[in-house]
């Protein structure tokens, strides 16, 4: 019985903290009254969001989020929040929305609520014209050497469904691009939306992405628990930014390709 008071106690208590940090969260009406909208955003993801030459924020988010603080009549903040730091940083109201490729998940919705997608991230295939095949099975064969960056999760995933091929790990992003580039390996399998970038470097390669997708992530950006007003604001304003192709013209912009599976707008959320 002892244990059990003392877990509806715990319970209390954490919903206690969940509610205060849902209610210290600020609203759209004090986000305008402060004329600063605080906007995470990962410092070291190019071209997503990285410092540029001039020691100042640009990118795909940087575009993105000043286009919300220009909608809002206020000025944007970017705040430096690594990939781990996203949700704890919303839910703390350290930022009052977070961007950086937040991919939608189950877990994460427990603690914090998505908008709209904004962009998709697709595992798929990008290899070049030496290679005829179509399908990502096509690669389960001894004759192809994958390329992947060491610890990635997809090293495991390929491993497992495609047993048969080969595989050659490197240090970074770049490094993946730059070894098909070089001959020693044959394509990357991967979220290929965020390697494209690096292409650019190697203009007489001929890419090709397959378009046989792995599966597709709906990115959105992130809002703390219970911030309805600024949440229905921001999927009221991706609306408009997908209905006149705002969104998919940046990332042009930035990533040198379009978007391997663009959002369709939908003005009904």
């Amino acid at each position: 019985m002892l244990r059990k008071l003392l877990s509806i106690a715990s319970a209390a208590l954490i919903g206690g903290v969940m509610l205060a940090q849902t209610a210290d969260a600020r609203t759209l009406d004090q986000i305008i009254q402060a004329d600063t909208i605080r906007i995470g955003v990962n410092p070291n993801f190019p071209p997503m969001s990285s410092y540029g030459k001039t020691n100042e924020f640009e990118g795909f988010d940087i575009d993105v989020g000043n286009k919300i603080a220009t909608a809002l009549g206020v000025k944007a903040e970017f705040v430096p929040t690594e990939t781990a730091q996203r949700v704890p940083y919303l839910v703390a109201d350290q930022i009052d929305i977070s961007l950086g490729a937040l991919t939608r998940s189950a877990e994460r919705a427990k603690l914090i609520d998505f908008t709209v997608p904004l962009h998709t991230e697709s595992m798929a295939v990008l290899t070049t014209d030496k290679n005829k095949a179509e399908k990502w099975t096509d690669f389960n064969s001894d004759q192809f050497t994958l390329v992947n960056m060491r610890g990635n999760w997809s090293v495991d995933f390929l491993k497992e469904k495609l047993p048969n091929a080969k595989v050659l790990l490197v240090e970074t992003n770049a490094d993946t691009v730059r070894a098909i580039a070089q001959g020693r390996g044959d394509a990357l399998i991967e979220n290929v939306d965020f390697f494209l970038a690096f292409t650019k470097s190697y203009p007489d390669i001929k890419w090709r992405t397959l378009n046989d997708t792995i599966f597709v992530n709906y990115d959105a950006i992130g809002v703390s628990k219970g911030n309805d007003g600024l949440r229905q604001f921001l999927n009221v304003l991706l609306y408009d930014l997908h209905s006149s192709n705002y969104v998919n013209d940046t990332w042009q912009k930035w990533y040198g390709q379009p978007m391997l599976k663009p959002i369709v707008a939908n003005p009904y959320f």
